[in-house]
């Protein structure tokens, strides 16, 4: 079957798929690629390639680094699937939680500046939102979703993340993760892992970033996407410019529904592939336990690229 008979949709990654040497050797072989990472950093005022490229880890790992370069990397890799395969269309895009603002990129809802101005902003306010709270959050692996829901009420907690199907996260101020953690076995969960990041991501400690990054998305000049784009927080595609600037706020404190969003893709949009742009098929991963049937090319590098290229124009791989 030829990719130009598939319906298609892109999927884009969220924070903690990041990796030092993302983009590096499409910015080598993609001159377009060269410049996207080049206008990025003009842009922030900081050498976001050289850290994304080489690093280190420490500084990539930093919210107001990673956001940036997952959202100019998922569009690099997008831009060289296209120069390699120039007839490439897809019906729909969606990404989990900063990938959200990927996929409205290049759905067209924003031009890339625009795009990388807001998620510049959003890393920020979600930074200093962090650091005046002391959040966390846990991974809970081989729970059901009710069970789980009912832990999270009783210790006062927000669900950040319906992930795939037994793998929600839990966020919420540190002391209290800390005891759903420690509560999970009786609630039937398999494994909780608290995990290491900067603070409660999804969660109403984010509330004062809400509010900043909603007060940004007025003043930004929104049109509807080509194609729909799934919003995180109610699963189904946004259109209307006004909707679409109250998901992308609400997400910063609302839940991420990606388990319905990839269900919504398939079931009712009857998405035949999907092109997961981001580091190290995070995103693909997901969605094989979503749907084990789903059909899934990840794209993050040169290797990876010419093997999507290969199914999608029905060559074998050199």
């Amino acid at each position: 079957m030829s990719h130009t008979s598939l319906r298609i949709a892109l999927l884009f990654s969220g924070q903690g798929a990041q990796t030092v040497g993302m983009g590096r050797d499409l910015a080598a072989h993609f001159p377009a690629v060269a410049r996207l990472f080049g206008d990025a950093d003009a842009k922030l005022g900081f050498p976001l390639s050289t850290i994304a490229f080489e690093g280190p880890a420490g500084e990539l790992t930093r919210t107001s680094v990673c956001q940036p370069a997952l959202y100019v990397h998922g569009l690099a890799c997008l831009i060289a699937l296209r120069e390699r395969v120039p007839t490439l269309d897809f019906v729909a895009a969606a990404g989990l939680s900063l990938g959200e603002f990927t996929a409205h990129a290049a759905a067209g809802t924003f031009d890339f500046y625009t795009g990388l101005e807001l998620v510049a902003k959003r890393s920020r306010y979600m930074d200093e939102a962090c650091r005046a709270t002391n959040g966390g959050m846990a991974a809970l692996i081989g729970g059901e979703e009710n069970a789980v829901r009912t832990l999270a009420s009783q210790t006062d907690v927000d669900i950040a993340n319906l992930n795939c199907p037994g793998q929600i996260v839990l966020s919420g101020e540190a002391s209290k993760i800390a005891l759903a953690a420690s509560l999970a076995k009786e609630a039937g969960v398999r494994r909780a892992t608290v995990l290491n990041v900067a603070g409660a991501f999804h969660s109403r400690l984010m509330e004062p970033a809400y509010q900043r990054l909603s007060r940004a998305l007025e003043e930004t000049s929104i049109d509807s996407p080509r194609v729909p784009v799934i919003c995180n927080v109610d699963a189904i595609p946004v259109t209307d410019p006004a909707k679409i600037r109250q998901s992308l706020a609400e997400q910063v404190t609302g839940s991420v529904r990606w388990t319905e969003s990839i269900e919504f893709l398939i079931n009712n949009l009857k998405i035949d592939l999907f092109l997961d742009l981001g580091p190290g098929a995070v995103v693909a991963g997901l969605v094989g336990r979503i749907n084990k049937d789903a059909r899934v090319l990840s794209i993050s590098d040169l290797p990876t690229l010419e093997k999507a290229v290969a199914v999608l124009t029905e060559q074998p791989a050199s």
